[in-house]
């Protein structure tokens, strides 16, 4: 299967890699978002590009190599995801708070998964080590506040009822806990 496949090419491409504030390896991350993606039954490039979403931005694969192993659906999810590194922190998040409230709802499901996941770790690190959390971020506290609020706010917008997954509602609860 496709999934099973963009699995293993990011862990492959994560290897040595481990998460900001953590000694966890970093696939760990992308496997949870995949995860939630296949638990919501999402399809199977979605849940593709769930292990894939990190690999272009984090790794030296680029979006082209994404196209010819897993296709120009799972390429495109992969993409619309990818953040430009040589801008600004400000200009790149600015920019994925824009592309989200016009997005179709499949990079929706991608971002808001990726963003509950960060969220979630953010929370259990904050509980552990404070606000020294911080220094391995471009951003601190109240970039980061802004930055979850408009999420939160964007990502309910052209979505009908029943096209509104559950873990949408978690990350919403889950950013007013975090950002009082």
């Amino acid at each position: 299967m496709k999934k099973d496949h963009a699995k293993a090419f990011a862990a492959k491409a994560h290897q040595g890699q481990v998460r900001k504030n953590s000694s966890e390896p970093y696939i760990t991350h992308p496997i949870r978002v995949a995860e939630r993606l296949e638990k919501e039954g999402c399809s199977d490039d979605l849940i593709s590009a769930g292990y894939l979403h990190d690999v272009v931005e984090d790794t030296d694969i680029c979006i082209e190599e994404i196209e010819q192993q897993f296709g120009k659906v799972v390429a495109e999810l992969v993409a619309s995801h990818t953040e430009d590194k040589s801008k600004s922190w400000w200009d790149r998040k600015k920019q994925t708070v824009d592309h989200l409230k016009d997005a179709p709802k499949e990079i929706k499901y991608l971002i808001i998964a990726d963003k509950l996941d960060n969220l979630l770790e953010l929370e259990k690190e904050h509980e552990e080590l404070g606000d020294a959390i911080w220094k391995n971020f471009n951003a601190g506290y109240s970039q980061q506040k802004w930055y979850n609020q408009e999420i939160a706010k964007q990502m309910y917008a052209h979505l009908t009822a029943n096209e509104i997954p559950a873990y949408f509602k978690e990350y919403e609860q889950a950013v007013k806990r975090f950002f009082k």
